[in-house]
């Protein structure tokens, strides 16, 4: 371990002491109750109505293995079997993209990175349009799509890796630039399948799963998710201290006892991990990665111990409502949740980046 320097301000303070921020365990309170509303507000809202006192009764039988009216059974399937395992899983995905875009702007040290920098959403797009619109892996039946996106989110990985490894090891300029142009390659061959797809349904389904989606969620795909964030937002906080030493420059961590480019190595491995796995069950969900680190910043200043202990529940509200919104503007039809993070994510970013000072890279 190392002793991390105090950090100063032109006015002579720590901006982690900054009287106007509110108090981390006041905010993350106040976050995970949030949190909880909003999964009950994701389970009670969508295009069927179901009562409140119906659908809370409904999910204490799911809970406890309990019994319902069989003329109340298509009611149940809908909250237990569609919205519950939904709503879950966007707020799983929410705070998985939201811890490694934490990560990946401490990495590259650009706040304009997010997960998918990498170029790993981009090759789990390949190999989920291979299922979509070529039928490839069909013996896997439903676990097709997830095992094929994140399998090839995994050769993205390595290919990411060799090209941009150098005798000086992972450097932020090569990485970003080798993910980047590897993420257009991977684009491109996307584009190819989509045009050259025989059915449209097959393509319109692509154009979704690009864009974002979690219509197709079900519990079988929660547990893997939901361990797999849980990992690496651990391993993260356990690695906040060297985070906030990455962040201050190679030359700066090298001196506080930080080998960078190991460490690079290593956050490269874990953002893969998650970002492919999460990327699997929901698709490619932008602009989560890139605003919320942000936010948290904002809200509890630059330490890495506390904007992973606040951007993860932030991101799980932001892709619930994202969520509920995708459901309910088109209802019965569905827009993908990708494209509602950015038309409200834009703007909100905007807004924060003006107001946000020093988080932003300005001055206070």
């Amino acid at each position: 371990m190392f002793r991390r320097p105090k950090a100063c301000s032109g006015h002579g303070r720590s901006p982690g002491r900054d009287p106007r921020r509110i108090p981390q365990p006041l905010l993350l309170s106040g976050l995970l109750l949030l949190l909880g509303v909003s999964l009950v507000c994701g389970v009670g809202l969508g295009a069927a109505g179901i009562r409140t006192a119906d659908m809370f009764r409904f999910l204490w039988a799911g809970a406890t293995g309990g019994t319902v009216h069989a003329s109340d059974a298509a009611a149940y399937t809908i909250v237990w079997e569609i919205r519950l395992p939904r709503v879950v899983l966007a707020a799983v995905v929410g705070a998985g993209l939201s811890a490694v875009g934490v990560a990946v702007q401490a990495m590259v040290r650009n706040a304009l990175a997010d997960p998918f920098v990498l170029g790993i959403s981009s090759g789990a797009a390949v190999g989920a349009n291979a299922v979509i619109l070529l039928g490839a892996f069909a013996g896997l039946g439903v676990w097709a799509l997830s095992a094929s996106a994140f399998v090839s989110a995994l050769a993205a990985m390595v290919l990411v890796y060799a090209v941009a490894r150098s005798p000086h090891g992972l450097t932020p300029l090569r990485l970003v630039l080798t993910g980047t142009a590897l993420a257009y390659g991977f684009e491109a061959v996307t584009t190819v399948m989509v045009f050259g797809a025989a059915r449209g349904e097959a393509a319109r389904s692509a154009m979704m799963w690009l864009l974002g989606s979690l219509g197709g969620a079900t519990w079988a795909q929660v547990p893997l998710a939901a361990v797999t964030v849980a990992a690496g937002w651990a391993w993260l906080r356990r690695r906040a201290e060297s985070l906030n030493a990455l962040a201050m420059g190679d030359e700066t961590s090298a001196a506080l006892g930080v080998q960078p480019a190991r460490l690079r190595r290593e956050l490269f491995v874990v953002t893969a991990g998650v970002t492919g796995t999460v990327v699997a069950v929901s698709g490619a969900i932008g602009f989560v990665g890139l605003m919320v680190p942000h936010l948290a910043r904002m809200l509890v200043g630059a330490d890495h111990r506390r904007v992973l202990a606040v951007a993860p529940p932030a991101g799980a509200v932001l892709l619930v409502w994202a969520d509920v919104l995708s459901r309910l503007l088109l209802a019965p039809a569905e827009l993908p949740v990708g494209v509602i993070t950015a038309v409200v994510g834009v703007p909100a970013f905007l807004l924060l980046m003006r107001r946000g000072g020093s988080a932003f890279g300005g001055r206070r």
